[in-house]
């Protein structure tokens, strides 16, 4: 449960307090907080762009959005406009997120257990 619990929390969109909610959460619901951490951690530098890229193209799918990335002028960004450009693609990536870390938390709850079964046996 520890590690499923790590996953969800590391694919949702609550990024920048992954760890503070990893360990919380573990500490609350009495599971084992170094499991939650590594699991947490499956967002890192190497993998939030591809994992967060496809939960929002996941997300854009089941909102039927056609067009995922916006057309943006290069030659005169500023970052307000960056920010009003991407903010449609918002909601996009908070249901993909969480559509994504639920069915890969269930998906790892499921061959953890089964893994961990098989060694005790």
């Amino acid at each position: 449960m520890a590690f499923a619990l790590g996953i969800f929390i590391g694919i949702s969109p609550l990024f920048g307090i992954h760890t503070i909610l990893g360990i919380s959460l573990a500490h609350l619901f009495r599971l084992n907080r170094f499991v939650t951490i590594i699991a947490v951690y499956v967002t890192n530098p190497w993998t939030i762009i591809p994992i967060y890229t496809f939960c929002t193209w996941v997300g854009a799918k089941c909102l039927g959005i056609k067009q995922i990335l916006p057309d943006i002028d290069w030659g005169h960004i500023t970052f307000s406009m960056l920010l009003k450009d991407l903010g449609p693609l918002l909601m996009p990536f908070l249901l993909g997120t969480v559509l994504i870390g639920l069915l890969a938390s269930v998906a790892s709850y499921v061959i953890i257990y089964r893994l961990l079964k098989r060694r005790n046996a």
